[in-house]
């Protein structure tokens, strides 16, 4: 009987911190340092938002599919890789600044049960579920879950809400209500495996299967810097858990909430945001449309969100800024804050929302599979 030879594992460190892991040529960077709990940056998983982008500082690595926006051919020329579509060929250096400490939240499995179904627009269901009673599941704000669906498929989504287990006494007074609850904000995507039953066939009670939590798109609650929160979309749910995390923890650092959208109905909870923030004398709420049409009655800011930030703030050195939305605005954004206003690019977090008519409607040889 022959025994089977093993593949071959190759050995990872990261700079500066000299974390370590192992990696197979058929597993991604990301995966292998996720399931041996060394927590690179990471957002979306799918070579879209390149939050998860750092130097290689030796070693070899092939990569898959991915959007030239996260990764462009100078920046993979330069010694630049994406840890979500990167397989090793050797023993690996990277240098990554952001990788999570010791003792970050385990990854789980989970059962959950559909509690409630709110539609708020057309196109935008708010989804809260109730997670096993005997199980502490803990996130940052800011972070996403899995969906894993019958057929093994997954669809990701951020939470909109904070944990209960977060251990202050305010929690109870959260403005989103009942901690226990997880609140999810889901577009629907029209033939859509999972939004098409969201919005169809899902009812109150049914039992899904979920995975997290997973991503570094979460509040760097060691600095005073001010913050710039971008939100383009559904792109407001994480950003809506991190609003609700400052106020649990009775965080106060000034801020600035700019969400875009194509007509104001998108905004789909503004009078949500403008009663938080006259109740929250450090943050300052900035609605922005980019499509409104003369029905619509729209009297406020007009164009690109990432724009009206540039115009509010022509100098974004010592900021800290927040960004989550479709990847051209993340990406727009990440460039142009750098480039015009000076922000520190280590100083910007982002998380992508990508779907699968993204993935579909573009072209395979720069997207992911």
């Amino acid at each position: 009987m022959t025994t089977p030879i093993a593949a071959s594992l190759f050995h990872v460190t990261v700079q500066p911190s000299g974390r370590t892991f192992q990696v197979d040529a058929d597993t991604t960077l990301l995966a292998a340092s996720i399931s041996q709990a060394v927590g690179l940056p990471y957002g979306c998983k799918d070579g879209a938002c390149g939050s998860c982008k750092c130097k290689l500082l030796s070693g070899q690595v092939s990569h898959g599919q991915h959007y030239e926006t996260a990764l462009s051919p100078e920046e993979e020329s330069a010694g630049y890789v994406l840890t979500c579509c990167a397989h090793a060929h050797s023993d690996l250096q990277l240098e990554s600044k952001q990788v999570t400490p010791f003792g970050a939240f385990p990854i789980k499995k989970l059962p959950t049960r559909v509690m409630t179904l709110t539609k708020v627009t057309n196109d935008v269901m708010v989804l809260k579920l109730q997670l096993p009673a005997n199980d502490n599941f803990q996130y940052q704000a800011g972070q996403y879950i899995d969906f894993i669906l019958r057929d093994g498929d997954r669809r990701s989504y951020s939470m909109a809400s904070i944990a209960a287990a977060v251990p202050v006494a305010s929690l109870a007074s959260t403005p989103s209500g009942n901690p226990a609850l997880l609140e999810l904000h889901i577009r629907h995507m029209p033939g859509g495996k999972f939004t098409d039953h969201v919005f169809g066939t899902m009812k109150e009670k049914e039992i899904l299967r979920l995975e997290g939590p997973f991503g570094s798109f979460y509040l760097r609650e060691d600095s005073e810097s001010p913050v710039v929160m971008l939100a383009s979309g559904t792109g407001f749910a994480p950003i809506k858990a991190l609003l609700e995390n400052m106020h649990a923890k009775n965080l106060s650092r000034k801020t600035w909430l700019y969400w875009g959208a194509r007509r104001p109905v998108d905004l789909y909870m503004n009078q949500w945001v403008v009663e938080f923030a006259a109740s929250h004398s450090w943050l300052q709420y900035v609605p922005v449309v980019s499509d409104a049409l003369a029905e619509d009655g729209w009297n406020g800011r007009t164009g690109l969100v990432h724009r009206a930030v540039l115009n509010d703030h022509p100098d974004l050195s010592g900021f800290q800024v927040y960004a989550c939305g479709v990847p051209a605005m993340v990406d727009a954004a990440r460039t142009e804050f750098s480039a015009v206003a000076g922000l520190d690019p280590d100083a910007y977090f982002a998380d992508a929302f990508i779907s699968q008519a993204d993935v579909s409607t573009n072209s395979p040889a720069t997207n992911p599979a």
